[in-house]
């Protein structure tokens, strides 16, 4: 019969097994004792502790971790099963697998803190080097290159603690076979019973089976991206306003000037939350009495966007495909497809000269093509010769009076159709611009100084209420930018659609699941407005609170048809 397996310990302090320092554990049997039984129960400790833990950093409790896991009781059933040799080799496959799930919920957190979603295993790994960039736009390149060796760092440690930890309880295991196998048996027995009762402590289970579900759910997840793809392939190329001839298309607005503008982050939360909605309010009135001024109208909805956080190139293909685009495959397949979107069917009608005004983009866009722009003007080509705002490259306003100097301000040209993104509201929002006479904007070197007396992100996101206070002021700067343009500029042949693309991250929007952005159109000419009298959007820039919520997604082909021959 074969008795308990060797010590390690004992072993390495055996006499001519190990040189050096390891002898201490004979010198010092006691201490050698105390370590030993320490090491243990810290062991313990990180596995019951990396079973437990919640992927997100809102619903990590003290009751969430004071539990009793089945998995880790299933892992000792297994291993005690096994000899010495292949127990430790099980071992360590298993805590390295361990460690690797437990990094997934390290990256599930973050994902939760700025997209309100868990990490996508088989679509979000591009995502990482966006996030990296914005790292490096936000904080430089010093701060990336520590974020990154800190994020590497932490993830080799976590991978060999998790693959020591289980090693070690399984040797402990083997010293103590008997003692083992009962307390295993006594806590399967405690899992059963509890599971069976239902008994809770703060009205959470005592007994739980928590891991299994994460695994099953991200396995789940796994199925289901692989097999979207064939899904969004038939959604594709279904358009009801394929074969229409051009025409026909968009009738309504012939002779306008049409701007499909996002404003960054602009979401829902803004209008709703009381700490915000005093302030965003003023503004949205502001606005209305600046454009009725101008002679200008306006409706308001809501849109729900498919994404929250971050991902605005999603919610605009989305809105302007009139697909649901929730994740970069479908981003990359449609932006590679022949599916048209609402600014192609503005350049297929051959009415109009259709532009980009994208001061976020940086380097090679070739999607932009896709989009049916025939100019596209990225932050290079803005003239802009100004400071970054954190990660954004052009204030609002510059943008626009760019818009103004190359496109919307020449004599003797075709309507325009402008695309134009707004990008001063995004995270961090810090420092952020601030409006100046619309004479004193030249290059940009103007903004020079209004950085220097902006706020610095590394302080302003120590605390919650100044980033939603930062946030604030983004969005009414955005907003004001794009008022005081249309007063300035705007005429009776300016046609405005201008919406969110998602909502902010959850510090902003306190974890609220609820994904509205609204959207306005403005114009001047009252018969733009009439086609969408039956869409009950409210009228003026705030919409409603019971305002029509539609999905992004819907918000093409409504707008065709209420600007196509038959009306809404």
């Amino acid at each position: 019969m074969a008795g308990p397996d060797p010590d390690p310990d004992l072993a390495a302090s055996s006499p001519g097994t190990r040189p050096g320092w390891f002898g201490w554990r004979r010198r010092y049997p006691r201490a050698a004792g105390v370590v030993r039984v320490a090491t243990t129960v810290l062991a313990g400790v990180f596995v019951i502790v990396a079973d437990l833990v919640p992927d997100r950093l809102d619903r990590i409790t003290l009751q969430s971790v004071v539990r009793l896991p089945v998995e880790p009781i299933l892992l000792a059933i297994v291993l005690l099963a096994l000899p010495a040799k292949a127990r430790r080799v099980g071992a360590v496959v298993a805590g390295t697998f361990l460690g690797l799930t437990t990094v997934l919920k390290f990256i599930d957190m973050g994902f939760y803190q700025t997209l309100a979603r868990p990490f996508d295993l088989v679509f979000d790994w591009t995502l990482l080097s966006d996030g990296a960039d914005w790292v490096k736009d936000s904080f430089g390149r010093s701060g990336e290159v520590l974020a990154v060796i800190g994020v590497i760092v932490l993830f080799i440690a976590v991978l060999v603690l998790s693959a020591l930890a289980v090693l070690r309880l399984a040797d402990t295991m083997g010293r103590h076979r008997s003692t083992a196998v009962g307390t295993t048996l006594v806590l399967g027995t405690v899992w059963i019973t509890c599971f069976t009762l239902s008994v809770e402590f703060g009205s959470v289970p005592f007994a739980t089976k928590g891991y299994s579900q994460f695994l099953a759910h991200r396995m789940q997840s796994v199925s289901d991206g692989l097999g979207d793809a064939k899904v969004f392939a038939k959604q594709l190329h279904v358009d009801k306003y394929a074969n229409t001839p051009s025409d026909q298309l968009l009738t309504g607005l012939r002779g306008k000037d049409v701007m499909f503008t996002f404003i960054e982050s602009y979401g829902r939360v803004a209008i709703d939350d009381p700490a915000m909605a005093p302030e965003i309010d003023a503004t949205l009135k502001q606005g209305d009495a600046r454009l009725k001024a101008a002679g200008f109208a306006s409706r308001s909805g809501w849109l729900r966007s498919p994404v929250t956080g971050a991902g605005s190139w999603l919610a605009h293909s989305t809105f302007l495909s009139g697909l649901w685009i929730k994740n970069q495959e479908r981003y990359r397949t449609l932006t590679t497809s022949d599916r048209a979107t609402l600014t192609s069917y503005f350049q297929k009608t051959g009415a109009w000269r259709t532009v980009g005004i994208v001061p976020g983009v940086r380097k090679s866009w070739p999607e932009g093509k896709y989009f049916g722009l025939d100019h596209i003007y990225d932050s290079t080509h803005l003239g802009y010769q100004g400071p970054y705002f954190s990660w954004t490259p052009v204030p609002d306003q510059f943008s626009l009076e760019a818009f103004q100097k190359l496109e919307h301000g020449k004599k003797n040209r075709d309507p325009i159709m402008a695309e134009i993104i707004l990008a001063s509201s995004h995270n961090p929002w810090s420092p952020i611009a601030h409006m100046i006479d619309w004479k004193d904007l030249g290059d940009g070197k103007v903004f020079y100084k209004i950085k220097k007396e902006g706020t610095n992100p590394t302080e302003v996101w120590k605390s919650a209420s100044r980033v939603r206070t930062e946030y604030r002021k983004a969005i009414q700067y955005s907003l004001d930018s794009l008022t005081e343009w249309m007063q300035r500029y705007g005429d009776d042949n300016t046609v405005l659609v201008f919406l969110g693309d998602h909502q902010p991250v959850p510090t902003v929007t306190r974890g609220t699941a609820n994904r509205d952005v609204p959207v306005t159109i403005v114009a001047r000419d009252p018969k733009v407005l009439d086609r969408v009298a039956n869409w009950g959007w409210t009228d003026g820039l705030k919409p409603a609170p019971n305002a029509p919520e539609w999905t992004m997604d819907t918000f093409r082909d409504r707008f065709m048809a209420a600007y196509g021959p038959n009306g809404g």
